[in-house]
């Protein structure tokens, strides 16, 4: 079992999400990097659907009442491993490796030094009652597990296969400013000429009020050409919706699967999005010809 000692801000329990539950009005949840706890899932020996945790920006601190084998991903941050008993030892780790941790051991997730998100993985993974075929917290819909809080015991499984015989995985630098590919939405006849023109030729910020729901982004509004109010219709993961204010706001994993503001667009892929911070710059372009 792990055992939470400090959940953080927002720590969640995530693995690939349940998709085709849309008809339901199921999202499909889910890391919002995928690849990212696919990755993590791999170098501790599980296969990549397994469930493990989303630790938001302030990290977390976790005891583990086994011998495992975990491994971090996603954004950087100090991590370090205290073996038992408490205080006998302690000493730094590295997010991008398996580690080997000894029963009683407690991993201590510092905050993200840039980006947003980690992704823990732990042999055997989370075995916390599946909805719907997934162990994934939709934090819209309240769709399994509740968000870490202190105190919290987890369950794990028994372990699939060793870790992987890597010492280090290497990934590229976050960027401050993300370059997103957008596709022209179900209702761009709803906007002017000049809306257009606008998302894809200016910059916007991440808003604070972003979360696992979606981006909120701010800059440049977009005008309408068709005033009044439309029937909810089904949203898509990327779909760029645009409330009155006219600032466009991108979803994300935890998304409605219903929405009645216009939706201008839908992005190729969110995942960059996972990563960004607060003041971040965002830019759209049209898909490469």
């Amino acid at each position: 079992m792990i055992e939470v000692l400090r959940a953080g801000a927002l720590t969640t329990v995530q693995d690939q999400g349940r998709p085709g539950w849309a008809h339901l009005g199921v999202p499909r949840s889910g890391a919002l990097d995928p690849a990212a706890l696919r990755l993590a899932n791999r170098l501790v020996g599980n296969e990549e659907h397994a469930a493990g945790l989303e630790i938001t920006m302030t990290g977390c601190v976790l005891r583990f009442t086994r011998a495992v084998a975990v491994a971090l991903t996603g954004a950087p941050a100090e991590v370090v491993v205290e073996w038992p008993p408490p205080g006998a030892r302690r000493r730094p780790a590295d997010v991008g490796r398996p580690l080997a941790l000894p029963a009683g051991a407690v991993l201590r997730v510092g905050p993200a030094r840039a980006g947003v998100r980690t992704w823990l993985a732990v042999s055997g993974g989370i075995t916390v009652e599946p909805v719907l075929g997934s162990r994934s917290t939709d934090t819209l819909s309240g769709l399994g597990p509740p968000p870490l809080r202190d105190g919290d015991g987890l369950p794990l499984g028994t372990s699939a296969g060793p870790p992987a015989p890597v010492d280090l995985t290497v990934t590229g630098p976050l960027p401050d400013e993300l370059r997103l590919t957008v596709r022209p939405g179900p209702r761009q006849d709803w906007f002017t000429p000049q809306a257009l023109d606008l998302l894809c030729g200016t910059a916007y910020t991440v808003s604070p009020d972003s979360n696992r729901v979606g981006a909120r982004l701010a800059g440049a509004a977009l005008p309408r050409a068709v005033a009044g109010e439309l029937p909810s219709e089904g949203l898509v993961l990327g779909a760029v919706q645009v409330p009155p204010d006219g600032q466009p706001l991108v979803f994300l994993a935890d998304h409605p699967t219903t929405g009645g503001y216009p939706v201008v667009g839908v992005v190729d892929d969110v995942t960059a999005l996972a990563q960004a911070r607060p003041g971040a710059t965002v830019t759209f372009h049209g898909p490469q010809r």
